[in-house]
């Protein structure tokens, strides 16, 4: 675990998350039917220590609260993920059955239950709460049962919440949010997700940009003068293009939107990653002060790209923006190991080199 990590969390807790914790959620379609769904994940004051993490069946965890100990379980199925800092902290990932999970931070907005010793087997940190879904169950359905009686309860003490979308192949998803101690479940028809504040208040918040739509308006006169876009995109006038959660929800839920609905899972993908491109964050956006910690590159340390039909999980990282792959089709849940790798085995990015002759 990272000392610096852990300690900044808890010592600047809501205040530190609002201003250097920044996620982004999409979820595209194909033609023939194949869900993907997308994620980017910034942290802008360190260099996040991330590793892919694959778990077999029958894998055995104990959680632990900031307060004590809370379940012990072992895994169902199988899964690939991408945990921070430590190898339980599962932020990202997808299990061999088609479910996709992830975590999303979601400051100053919700408050999870009180600890309750006597509730220690209903009980889970929110930091290992994506680890339990993907472990345990192999549908949105499933899960939404699953996870009702679950008490969600802080890792660290003092460091904000975080909430969470649960997608699975058949397109559904929900979102979920504990609010004045009590679990929220929605339904996400969009299949967008940011931060903070509340799932429902950023729906009901896109109503304020159904002026919005893809393209230029058309010429008009104003009393015999005619009057034209400047350039195309003028449909596009009124969106938010700060980095902000409500505008980035905003921006990527006109961004799925008006997406095109591509013919293969591969294409889809690859068109995940472009629309993840306009939400990087580039370092000197986040801090007054230009601040520039230690090899971090860029403050959105690295993305994803679930194809949750076809088993496969994608990423790239501000290291290295070639997309790598994993495909869990290929894994014997059954009989692999429990693995801990680096997200990036050489932290440097190819440059091919064009030789004029």
């Amino acid at each position: 675990m990272n000392k610096y990590f852990c300690g900044v969390i808890a010592s600047c807790a809501i205040a530190f998350t609002q201003q250097a914790l920044a996620c982004t959620g999409i979820t595209l379609q194909s033609q023939n039917g194949d869900r993907v769904t997308a994620r980017s994940i910034e942290w802008g004051s360190s260099v996040l220590s991330t590793n892919l993490v694959v778990v077999p069946r029958g894998h055995a965890t104990q959680t632990q609260t900031a307060q004590g100990p809370s379940l012990s379980y072992k895994n169902t199925w199988g899964y690939v993920g991408l945990s921070i800092e430590d190898k339980n902290f599962v932020v990202e990932g997808l299990n061999e059955k088609g479910l996709s999970a992830g975590l999303f931070f979601f400051p100053g907005y919700g408050l999870y239950p009180d600890y309750d010793k006597k509730q220690q087997d209903k009980t889970i940190s929110d930091m290992e709460f994506v680890a339990w879904v993907l472990g345990n169950f192999d549908s949105v359905a499933n899960a939404r049962k699953g996870i009702s009686d679950i008490r969600l309860s802080e890792r660290y003490k003092g460091a904000g919440t975080v909430h969470y979308r649960i997608a699975d192949k058949s397109g559904a998803q929900i979102v979920v949010e504990i609010v004045k101690g009590e679990m929220k479940i929605f339904d996400n028809p969009l299949g967008v997700l940011t931060n903070s504040p509340g799932f429902d208040w950023q729906m009901t918040n896109l109503n304020n940009y159904i002026n919005l739509k893809a393209g230029t308006v058309a010429p008009v006169d104003w009393n015999g003068t005619a009057l034209r876009s400047p350039g195309i995109g003028s449909g596009l006038l009124g969106l938010p293009g700060d980095i902000t959660p409500p505008s980035r929800f905003v921006r990527a839920a006109f961004m799925v939107s008006t997406a095109p609905n591509l013919k293969s899972a591969d294409e889809t993908v690859l068109y995940s990653f472009k629309i993840l491109n306009a939400f990087e964050i580039p370092i000197g956006l986040e801090e007054e002060n230009k601040a520039n910690p230690i090899g971090l590159l860029s403050a959105t340390q690295w993305s994803s790209a679930t194809d949750m039909t076809n088993g496969v999980i994608y990423y790239k990282t501000m290291n290295n923006a070639r997309i790598r792959s994993v495909d869990l089709k290929t894994i014997n849940f059954g009989q692999v190991t429990y693995q801990n790798l680096p997200i990036d085995k050489v932290k440097s990015e190819p440059i091919e080199k064009v030789v004029i002759r």
